[in-house]
Order: C-alpha cells, then sequence, then structure tokens
C-alpha cells in the first residue's frame, strides 16, 4: 500500500475507534505510529470527578505533552521515515479546552496554544471518524476505562460539534469527514479495506464527504 500524503492524523470523538485505525494504517503504511499520550496523566482521572478544579491543569498538561511529543516524532522525524500517522492532531487541545474551561481561563490558553502551533506542521491529511454521540457513549462504556464512564452525551455532542467548526473554516489540508454508519472496521475487513483505500485518493483542500452505509 502506497499513499502520497506523508503526514496522516486519523480524528474523531471519545471512543470513535481512531487509535486502533491509526494503528492499522500504520502497520500497511510501513510508516511511523504517534499515538497520544494520555493513560499517564495524573489530572485525567480527577478531571472527571471534579472538572471545575482539575480542567485547566489537565488541558494545559495535554499542550505540553501533545507539543513535547510531535515536535520530537514530527519536526524532529526521521528524514528517512517516508511516512507518519497519529491518532490526534495538535488543534484537538483547542477544541477541547474550549468545552472545558471557563471563558477567562481559555483566553489565557489560547495564547499559550497559538504560540506553540506556530511550530507544530499541519497534517498532509485528516480522517474524521463521524459517530453518532449514542454511539460513541456504547463504545466508551464497551472499552471499560472507569474514569469515562460518566462523560455525557452533552459533552460528546459538544467536543463533536467543535471538530466540525474548525473544518468548516480549514483549508490547509484535505479533511476527509467519514461517516460511520454501518462501517465495522474492527470486525468486517472490507470496511478497513475501504477506509485504508482512502489513502491512495488525490483530494483538493478543505472538507470531503465519505459516506457510510445505509
Amino acid at each position: 500500500m502506497n499513499s502520497s500524503y506523508r503526514y496522516i492524523v486519523v480524528e474523531g470523538g471519545i471512543g470513535a475507534g481512531k487509535t486502533t485505525l491509526a494503528r492499522r494504517f500504520a502497520a500497511d503504511l510501513h510508516a511511523k505510529l504517534i499515538l497520544e499520550e494520555f493513560e499517564d496523566n495524573p489530572f485525567l482521572p480527577k478531571f472527571y470527578i471534579d472538572p471545575d478544579r482539575y480542567a485547566l491543569p489537565l488541558e494545559l498538561s495535554f499542550l505540553a505533552d501533545r507539543y513535547k511529543q510531535l515536535q520530537r516524532e514530527v519536526v524532529l522525524s526521521d528524514i528517512f521515515q517516508p511516512q507518519l500517522v497519529a491518532d490526534y492532531c495538535f488543534y484537538k487541545s483547542l477544541i477541547f479546552a474550549e468545552q472545558t474551561l471557563h471563558q477567562d481561563e481559555f483566553k489565557l490558553f489560547r495564547q499559550f496554544f497559538f504560540i506553540l502551533a506556530q511550530q507544530i506542521p499541519s497534517p498532509d491529511l485528516i480522517i474524521y471518524l463521524y459517530e453518532t454521540p449514542e454511539r460513541l457513549k456504547q463504545q466508551i462504556i464497551k472499552r471499560g476505562r472507569p474514569y469515562e464512564q460518566n462523560i455525557s452525551l452533552t459533552y460528546l455532542d459538544a467536543i463533536q460539534k467543535s471538530y466540525l467548526a474548525y473544518f468548516k473554516f480549514q483549508d490547509d489540508f484535505p479533511i476527509l469527514l467519514v461517516d460511520m454508519n454501518g462501517i465495522d472496521f474492527v470486525q468486517n475487513e472490507k470496511d478497513y479495506e475501504f477506509l485504508l483505500s482512502l489513502l491512495d485518493q488525490k483530494y483538493e483542500k478543505g472538507i470531503h464527504r465519505i459516506p457510510g452505509k445505509k
């Protein structure tokens, strides 16, 4: 499998399966895999218990961690590594912070974000896995992380709407908005092959809507 996109990002809401898909893409492309390092974040379980107290330290720690990782893995990547596949984009920090922080905190956060964002390359392609909040919730319950079980449908919907709002004004690279209705790339190999085939096509910059199965 060959793809002309060097830096590919798989995005989606919480529980959309972006890490699983990114792993498979990287294996088939013989690409370097970049996975978000979130499970060791000490503020994450605390945030889900007391969001008002821990939202700002959580978002700042995620911002710092993502910046350091993408600097190391993308900016300073081996020139002999032909392709990169990541399961998040740097802009994710701003999307989540807008939902979790109070207005004055978010204004401060934005200042730090845009200083750092100037030093992180944009992806060459984003694949966004679009799921309904209800299906995301089902998948969150199924994977069983204790600190995620109380995530509300309202929060999942707000995060997804923030992603879509960001994509609407983004014209620096192609974005594939894939409707995952009827697509199960874990259990159905043909569904996975369909998603993999998307990487072999040329797209203009901006949003491209990929329909699901009826």
